[in-house]
């Protein structure tokens, strides 16, 4: 993984600018809901990750990637595009980028209610700005399919 002292002073202030055009939500949840145990979760992660059937992620993509929970993890793949991206972790267990065993473990504990079907990539060198209309897009999807609580996994 690259660092920042890895980057020309020009490249620094690119990645710092990015940082600096996300947001504040502050702390404080949006809406209140069922405990864990009885939500129905969902994982989107900005891993790049994609079916070996599908399309990769291009260079800037802000679209994600449907990604059904009964795919087998031979049949996904990682596209990411970021030149600071160690894709080791990944290759050796999934579950780092792209957790459904461990959530379908959590299910299995009763940790959480139920697992959606569906999961979402997006591939997260993605502009900001440029990722929030899919992104809503995705909320209506999620909240089609019941899921009340998304495991959302930064990459």
């Amino acid at each position: 993984m690259a660092r920042m002292t890895d980057f020309s002073e020009t490249e620094q202030g690119h990645h710092l600018d990015k940082i600096r055009e996300l947001p504040d939500f502050g702390s404080t949840p949006f809406v209140s809901g069922p405990p864990l145990c009885e939500r129905r979760v969902a994982i989107v992660t900005t891993a790049g990750v994609h079916l070996r059937s599908d399309r990769p992620f291009d260079s800037g993509a802000a679209d994600y990637r449907v990604i059904p929970g009964d795919t087998p993890p031979d049949e996904l793949l990682m596209s990411h595009l970021s030149v600071n991206f160690d894709r080791t972790g990944f290759q050796e267990d999934i579950n780092v980028a792209f957790p459904l065993h461990r959530l379908r473990e959590m299910q299995s504990e009763g940790v959480v209610g139920s697992v959606a079907d569906i999961h979402y990539s997006f591939m997260g060198a993605a502009p900001i700005r440029k990722l929030e209309p899919k992104a809503r897009e995705l909320a209506g999807l999620l909240k089609k399919d019941r899921v009340d609580a998304v495991l959302l996994c930064p990459v």
